[in-house]
């Protein structure tokens, strides 16, 4: 078989080290009960070699059609489980049909719209293992308070559990990206439905975190709020000092000065 050639334009850098692939794989736990994964962007099985030992109900997607070929090639036994598909415009809530599991080393430049999708999906996802961009990967597992902290650490961690597991430098990678990556674990918590509008939750933490050294008195003005919540001491603190909790706390709070 031909080896795949890395393509800039789809952000490929395909994972060299078997060390690092190994536990990659091995960071799946199952949580949920499920046995069903997806990989997302398998390259040339790598990570795919390592998955299929752990005896998962594997799937992979990807968007590259010479991949395709040749994973077609390597694993003729996973027939139509190998998918060539845009991972962002396929329903796989539909292929998938039960709650599974994601993994892949994701491309740099689309890895935030895949963890959107995810969060569409999160009734079904239960658990994902992702290798990113260093800085994104710790953006995403920051606690308050950290200049990391923002917009996809608050929607993730509302509705997921997230653990930075280790760091991955450049050289072990076809070819070598100019960052450093991150792996990070999330796993689908108990929350099925926030205590305020969903819809304005989100609402909020973006505009929250649009002028991040702002205070939310002044990011929140087009909310239209009562002057007794402008005056609240939470309008004081800005995006990054609030939790998922004290987030949705706000969000009741607007809610209630527009029913006043």
């Amino acid at each position: 078989m031909e080896k795949v050639k890395p393509k800039k334009h789809l952000g490929q850098h395909f994972l060299i080290d078997l060390g690092i692939a190994e536990n990659i794989a091995k960071a799946i736990t199952g949580h949920g009960g499920i046995s069903k994964v997806l990989e997302i962007g398998p390259g040339m099985g790598v990570l795919t070699d390592f998955l299929l030992k752990e005896k998962w109900d594997l799937y992979l997607v990807d968007i590259d059609r010479e991949s395709i070929k040749y994973l077609r090639e390597k694993y003729p036994e996973m027939g139509e489980k190998i998918i060539e598909a845009d991972f962002l415009r396929k329903d796989f809530a539909t292929i998938m049909q039960e709650p599974y599991a994601i993994i892949g080393n994701f491309p740099y430049n689309i890895s935030s719209q895949i963890l959107f999708n995810v969060l569409d999906q999160r009734n079904q996802v239960t658990e994902v293992v992702c290798m990113l961009q260093k800085e994104v990967a710790q953006r995403i597992a920051s606690p308050k308070g950290n200049k990391d902290y923002g917009i996809l650490s608050v929607l993730l961690q509302a509705f997921y559990d997230i653990e930075y597991l280790f760091s991955v430098p450049p050289g072990v990678f076809n070819p070598p990206p100019r960052v450093n990556s991150g792996v990070i674990r999330l796993k689908r918590n108990v929350v099925k439905k926030l205590d305020c509008d969903e819809k304005l939750f989100i609402r909020v933490v973006k505009q929250g975190f649009g002028t991040r050294r702002k205070t939310l008195r002044n990011c929140l003005k087009s909310f239209g709020l009562s002057e007794e919540l402008t005056k609240d001491p939470i309008m004081d603190q800005r995006a990054e000092q609030l939790d998922v909790q004290e987030f949705i706390g706000l969000t009741l709070k607007i809610q209630e000065s527009w029913n006043q």
